[in-house]
């Protein structure tokens, strides 16, 4: 299962003058929305995608067209009601609206990246993996971090922080759980003591590392992704100014 969460109030656009959820705005020749959902283009007709979104400009009818226009066999559509206190919650109202099963993976990705050619992990690790995070070497405060264990065969994460720099190791907004369950459990725990104000992502693996979960980082070259998130980038790609 392939979870776009897209309720974000795209704030920043909006201070710069543009009238359109930034998934909604043009680049060369299609959408934000195109690009990001054409990541995962190998998995149109065998995964099914849950787009979460707010009703603001019409972005139901806008989901329907666009993954019509793409091919994409499976595409549902849980539309929110009111602001979310953060990602992983946006998840959870989708997860449940859905009725997915317990053991269905999530694959979660933000909708203002793009990641070309995007394919699950082929390491042995992946098939007994209860999930991870896939990272590029980078810096900044802007990310959400893993922190790798010191030795060992595998790619496996020790902690992992949100917009705490730990290592060079920062998420590109790819986040993969083995069940679902495994994300309803420790978004429950983290409820009960909050890491932060607002409930991000990358902070829930803590409580599956704690449980004892093998939780991996799956490091990919930074040329293979795209960051579209603020106005700079979005201009910078060629996106026209308000």
């Amino acid at each position: 299962m392939i979870i776009i969460p897209m309720a974000g109030l795209s704030s920043r656009f909006t201070k710069a003058g543009y009238t359109k959820p930034k998934y909604m705005l043009p680049l060369h020749g299609k959408s934000v929305f195109k690009h990001s959902v054409e990541s995962f283009s190998r998995y149109f007709n065998d995964l099914p995608f849950i787009f979460i979104a707010r009703t603001v400009a019409e972005t139901p009818a806008f989901i329907r067209k666009e993954t019509t226009e793409l091919g994409i066999r499976d595409a549902r559509i849980v539309v929110l009601d009111r602001e979310t206190a953060g990602q992983a919650e946006t998840v959870e109202i989708g997860i449940k609206e859905a009725a997915l099963d317990d053991r269905t993976p999530l694959t979660i990705f933000n909708i203002d990246t793009f990641r070309t050619g995007f394919h699950f992990p082929e390491a042995s690790w992946f098939n007994h993996s209860d999930g991870y995070l896939e990272v590029f070497r980078g810096e900044g405060a802007n990310w959400s971090y893993v922190g790798p264990t010191e030795d060992g065969d595998e790619p496996l994460a020790a902690r992992t922080t949100e917009k705490q720099p730990i290592s060079d190791l920062c998420c590109d907004g790819l986040y993969h759980f083995a069940q679902s369950s495994s994300f309803l459990d420790a978004l429950a725990r983290e409820r009960l003591a909050p890491s932060l104000p607002e409930l991000y992502i990358a902070p829930l693996y803590n409580h599956l590392i704690k449980a004892g979960q093998r939780i991996h980082y799956d490091l990919i070259p930074t040329e293979l992704i795209t960051f579209c998130g603020v106005p700079a980038e979005y201009e910078a790609l060629g996106g026209e100014k308000p």
